[in-house]
């Protein structure tokens, strides 16, 4: 499942991060917003590949990688929806995704296989 759940995520990462670069330039006027989009797509192809290593982990450390995805979610999830609303009050939920990036890797490192 987490081979395909990072596959998934992975292309979303891509597509998402391909329209930042070009599809809202021109819809979204200030600079610092651009660099939001950035650092969300930046981060959700970074945990796309985290997932891989859950996949390829022999214990298949589930806990890590619903934290990884909590974590695209949350985080970039709440940067592309700040970038794209002008809501600024949403990146107070930000560092919630950050912590689940946070917790993901820290389960992946202490997973155990058996």
């Amino acid at each position: 499942m987490w081979w395909t759940v990072a596959g998934v995520l992975g292309a979303l990462g891509v597509v998402l991060g391909a329209f930042g670069a070009h599809g809202l330039k021109g819809v979204v006027t200030d600079p610092h917003l651009l660099e939001v989009w950035e650092t969300a797509a930046r981060y959700h192809l970074i945990h796309a590949v985290a997932l891989l290593g859950v996949a390829a982990h022999p214990a298949r450390p589930t806990l890590a990688g619903w934290l990884f995805v909590a974590g695209i979610v949350v985080f970039s999830g709440s940067l592309y929806t700040m970038t794209v609303t002008g809501h600024r009050w949403l990146g107070a939920i930000t560092p919630i995704g950050g912590l689940c990036l946070i917790g993901g890797w820290l389960a992946l490192a202490f997973a155990r296989t058996g």
